[in-house]
């Protein structure tokens, strides 16, 4: 099985996030592809079994500016793919997970995690173990 982890982030926790995440995945034995947003491959990324996508909220609860670049290059080949989203914030109540939750599920693909996995700032232990076992299980 083939995982993709893409993410962005630009204090770092969203990255603890997606470190955390990337050791679950491989973990479950899956070849991983792992890699920023403003540097991943689409074809590698829409090629993969498993795509996760993390972003940071930022502004009036926005995906982060590389990411959003980022996901309008796949978004228009996740038509039966299965997505898994995280991130972190610091105000706000996760309102930016559930529109791009939105955005995927209406680009056709399965939203394998629900509303997506949060994190406030800095990952703690019980988010960590979260990232954990979200690589490993999606």
């Amino acid at each position: 099985m083939k995982k993709a982890i893409i993410y962005s982030t630009t204090t770092g926790n969203t990255e603890a996030m997606a470190n955390a995440v990337k050791k679950g995945a491989e973990s479950s034995g899956a070849e991983v592809y792992f890699a920023t947003a403003d540097s991943a491959d689409s074809a590698a990324v829409l090629a993969s079994d498993v795509i996760i996508l993390g972003s940071p909220a930022m502004g009036a609860e926005e995906l982060e500016d590389s990411m959003e670049t980022f996901y309008g290059s796949i978004e228009s080949g996740l038509s039966g793919k299965k997505v898994a989203i995280f991130g972190s914030y610091d105000w706000g109540d996760g309102e930016w997970l559930r529109l791009w939750r939105d955005r995927i599920a209406a680009a056709g693909a399965t939203v394998v995690n629900g509303d997506g996995l949060a994190g406030h700032l800095s990952p703690d232990d019980e988010t960590v173990a979260a990232c954990e076992k979200l690589g490993k299980e999606a």
